[in-house]
């Protein structure tokens, strides 16, 4: 498909990318209030009434319906992955539920009062007894993207910031083994912990660390090793929805594509693998899902709304921010 250039719109005017612009907006409402968001370039009124609708039909509304009147889902806080409360709530922000919806602010209060808070850090897994960052950086970002008031959330900010390794990464490792290099799972959770607090008006300056966690990734070309310049892990290559915890090169540049960065040259392999993956027709196809459990199965195998409304809004961002 085709980019426009500076406002990094899709192009309407060849026939297929239309016609592939049409299929996404027959889709969920969790897609086509994003493909009027990021693709189309619609009025602010048209993608708040088609994001008002995630709640309340379509797979949104098949979630909330799964919730149980104590505010959890699956009767479990953390696991089973992926039908925990924690996951829904992930899922749902990826669907892109409301901000302020009364159902995810319940989940949200069980996940934080259900956790154990070891002086800003926290866990959810039971295996665990010490601060886990990755389950941190969950919880930051489902308390900022759904607009829980917490008093506990800018010390957890705090605490995620102050495990960020020399190399500018992440990793749960850290803390249980020692490990001293990021890992791009931890990693890519931290990261967008962080800026969705940001963007959602946190208090504290993070900056800092958002650019320290985006180098470790641009210093690896985003899935690569820095010593060899190996891919790290073929998964990266995959970008099954929703990624759960798991890190791929979609995911990754999705990050780069939310803070309206510059299209660093060392994202330009990544950005290849995405556009290796699309089909004759326009469409990028289903990937295989994490294992686990879950909810439903949004996209029988075949074309995938989810991964072609994904890349082909990192593609127009890519175009559109390239240097000159």
């Amino acid at each position: 498909m085709n980019a426009a250039g500076g406002g990094g719109r899709v192009s309407r005017s060849d026939e297929n990318d239309a016609a592939v612009l049409r299929w996404l907006l027959e889709g969920d409402p969790s897609i086509s209030w994003q493909v009027l968001a990021d693709l189309v370039g619609a009025s602010q009124d048209e993608i708040d009434a088609e994001r008002a609708q995630v709640g309340v039909q379509g797979w949104g509304a098949r979630l909330l319906a799964a919730q149980s009147d104590d505010g959890r889902w699956a009767d479990a806080l953390y696991s089973p992955k992926w039908t925990s409360t924690t996951y829904t709530l992930l899922l749902l922000h990826w669907l892109g539920l409301p901000r302020g919806h009364p159902q995810a602010i319940a989940g949200c209060r069980q996940v934080w009062d259900g956790a154990r808070f070891f002086d800003g850090g926290l866990t959810l897994a039971k295996s665990i007894r010490e601060p886990e960052t990755c389950i941190t950086g969950m919880l930051i970002l489902l308390a900022s993207s759904f607009g829980l008031g917490d008093d506990r959330l800018d010390p957890a900010v705090r605490w995620l910031c102050d495990q960020q390794l020399a190399d500018g990464g992440w990793n749960c490792e850290s803390i249980r083994s020692g490990s001293r290099h990021g890992s791009f799972n931890t990693s890519i959770s931290a990261l967008e912990a962080l800026l969705e607090y940001q963007q959602s008006g946190g208090g504290l300056l993070v900056s800092g660390s958002l650019d320290r966690g985006r180098a470790f990734f641009l210093d690896h070309q985003l899935y690569r090793s820095q010593r060899t310049g190996e891919v790290v892990n073929a998964a990266f290559t995959r970008f099954p929805f929703p990624p759960q915890w798991h890190f791929d090169v979609l995911r990754g540049l999705e990050h780069f594509r939310a803070t309206g960065a510059t299209a660093d040259p060392r994202l330009g392999d990544a950005v290849d693998v995405i556009r290796a993956r699309r089909r004759a027709d326009g469409t990028w196809p289903v990937h295989r899902a994490h294992p686990g459990r879950t909810w439903f199965r949004m996209e029988p195998p075949g074309p995938s709304r989810w991964a072609t409304l994904r890349a082909l809004r990192v593609l127009a961002w890519w175009q559109g921010r390239a240097p000159s």
